[in-house]
């Protein structure tokens, strides 16, 4: 998988090949602020996941992942528990400087473990706002976990990660202030354009209690398999898989242009020429961008 966060050629083929292996996973985006609990949230459903029998492959975005404290495998030192399981697979990929809370070789990553035969594929991504709806053209649902004690902060996530969920989650729901938090949260669904709030489920959770009764964990998981009934199966589910290829396809043409330009910059030294006649205003950035992609034709 490093070669294909590193994007070498031999990657691409072999992703080509993989493909039509693909098709079988369900993927679940977890999102949120940081300092929710979004981790010890994917902990808890690793394990819920591996008792039900699943097959657990877990994509951490993150610079500085929950996980490993870095971007490195050290995924599997923190957590101990599920590292010796050969049917969870946990890998960190570096953001690498993209916006969206995802990296770019997100899809690339889940598509390789859905290959690998892993049935449920959780992607946690950076948690730094609402900023993160990328998420959800790579998800089949989307899990949006708060946390008691935000108070007037979570109007800050309304435009952004509330109007993604497709299953809100309190956790640390026996801190004072659930209530509110949970009331907040249907008030946010009322202003919702589409009208469908109660299509939204809102689940309590604790999950430093993990899998045990009361974790709410349980309850998350059913949330999350009553979005995948209610709108992955039925009439409407061919066109949202046409959308969600149509978003892996539009990211790999960013990707793929970025590399050209990163390519061809190097080859004329940089930006070092350009940046100087810029800030002399002897050109304009725009003119200078565009003659850029021009000659990538």
């Amino acid at each position: 998988m490093r070669d294909v966060d590193d994007r070498r050629p031999a990657a691409l083929a072999m992703l080509k090949q993989l493909y039509a292996h693909t098709g079988k996973a369900y993927i679940i985006g977890i999102t949120g602020n940081p300092g929710a609990g979004k981790s010890t949230v994917v902990d808890a459903m690793i394990s819920h996941y591996r008792a039900a029998g699943h097959r657990v492959g877990v994509v951490a975005v993150d610079p500085t992942s929950p996980f490993s404290g870095g971007a490195i495998l050290g995924d599997r030192i923190r957590m101990q528990r599920h590292a010796l399981d050969p049917d969870v697979f946990i890998r960190s990929l570096a953001t690498r400087g993209h916006l969206g809370g995802m990296s770019r070789s997100t899809f690339d990553v889940v598509a390789i473990l859905d290959a690998m035969g892993y049935d449920r594929i959780l992607v946690e991504t950076v948690g730094v706002g609402q900023d993160e709806i990328d998420v959800m053209r790579a998800a089949h649902s989307t899990i949006v976990v708060t946390v008691p004690g935000l108070g007037d902060d979570i109007q800050a996530i309304k435009a952004g990660l509330l109007e993604i969920a497709d299953v809100l989650v309190v956790n640390k729901a026996d801190r004072e202030g659930a209530d509110r938090t949970e009331r907040d949260l249907l008030h946010m669904l009322d202003l919702r354009a589409h009208g469908e709030r109660k299509a939204v489920e809102i689940v309590r959770t604790i999950a430093t209690r993990g899998i045990a009764d009361g974790s709410g964990i349980a309850q998350l998981a059913a949330a999350v398999a009553a979005h995948a009934e209610r709108t992955w199966q039925g009439p409407d589910a061919p066109a949202r898989a046409a959308r969600r290829a149509a978003s892996h396809i539009a990211e790999l043409v960013r990707a793929l242009l970025a590399d050209q330009v990163e390519v061809a910059l190097a080859k004329r030294g940089g930006l070092q020429e350009f940046a100087a006649s810029v800030a002399k205003h002897e050109t304009d950035p725009w003119s200078v961008a565009e003659a850029l992609l021009a000659g990538l034709h």
